[in-house]
């Protein structure tokens, strides 16, 4: 008898011109995961494990954004699957924050906010970054300052001012994440933002804004009326 043709035989080439003519705006979600999922499996069918990923964490965004050990706990998800996984996610914050740095900060301000989600918005941790600007408020550093538990990071005013000067910064941005999905500041984080703001006055810098993000919100102090 002859043996019957594996049903994925050739799917690989025909996703991939499927892809190339239109830059994969019609692959559904699954497909799209197979692609990134080729690299790590040189042969045989990825569609079950891609479809499987997108319906444990409830998403193609959430699969990029999973931490390596959240992947791990998936049947079937080696190194090589995480690898290609969280490349692609990589590639995607790296393209944002280019955009973000393209224009002054005021004019790109969306791309600003989509590169602080992507970073920080599906932590499990409270990450308190430091958005360095010049003074055509261009981005010249984006850094981690602290990372803290579930719900606290400490920020020390003076450390923020002397990294400021450090890098000749004329303007500042906050940002921190909420792990629990509710980006409304708690006391400690307006009372911390008051202090912050108060020492980088008193050496003629600004602090623009205050940002909390989560996945798919964020509060902006400045909007607010909080600085």
């Amino acid at each position: 008898m002859e043996e019957e043709t594996p049903h994925y035989l050739g799917h690989r080439s025909r996703l991939r011109e499927r892809f190339l003519q239109d830059n994969g705006e019609n692959l559904p979600d699954y497909e799209l995961l197979e692609l990134i999922l080729f690299g790590a499996k040189p042969r045989g069918d990825v569609k079950p494990l891609a479809k499987r990923l997108i319906k444990h964490f409830g998403g193609f965004d959430r699969v990029l954004r999973a931490t390596p050990q959240q992947l791990r706990e998936v049947d079937e998800v080696g190194e090589a699957a995480i690898c290609c996984i969280k490349a692609a996610e990589c590639a995607v914050q790296r393209l944002v924050r280019a955009e973000a740095m393209e224009r002054p900060v005021i004019q790109s301000w969306t791309a600003l906010l989509d590169y602080c989600r992507l970073k920080m918005g599906s932590l499990n941790v409270e990450e308190f970054r430091l958005l360095f600007l010049n003074h055509k408020n261009m981005l010249i550093s984006d850094e981690i300052q602290q990372r803290g538990t579930v719900n606290h990071t400490p920020v020390y005013p003076r450390e923020v001012v002397k990294r400021a000067l450090d890098l000749g910064a004329s303007a500042v941005i906050m940002a921190h994440n909420h792990p629990s999905g509710d980006p409304t500041p708690s006391k400690d984080d307006i009372d911390m933002t008051i202090k912050v703001r108060d020492a980088l006055q008193s050496v003629n810098i600004s602090l623009h804004d205050h940002l909390v993000v989560c996945a798919n919100t964020h509060y902006s102090f400045k909007s607010y009326g909080l600085i």
